[in-house]
């Protein structure tokens, strides 16, 4: 839940997901501990590893 933003030259994960009040905020969801995550490239062969990594689903 959520989608990469280019800053800079830096890649960075923004986490998406529900608030109290059921609207959309950022920085929320069950990735919200990857908020801000950094990534050279936006390469899903470097991207989903590390963000899945970081839960623990995989090694």
């Amino acid at each position: 839940m959520g989608s990469l933003k280019k800053i800079g030259a830096v890649w960075k994960f923004k986490a998406m997901g529900y608030g109290a009040d059921g609207g959309m905020e950022p920085g929320h969801g069950p990735l919200t501990d990857q908020h801000n995550m950094q990534f050279a490239t936006p390469d899903a062969d470097e991207v989903s590893p590390r963000l899945l990594g970081a839960l623990g689903n995989i090694a």
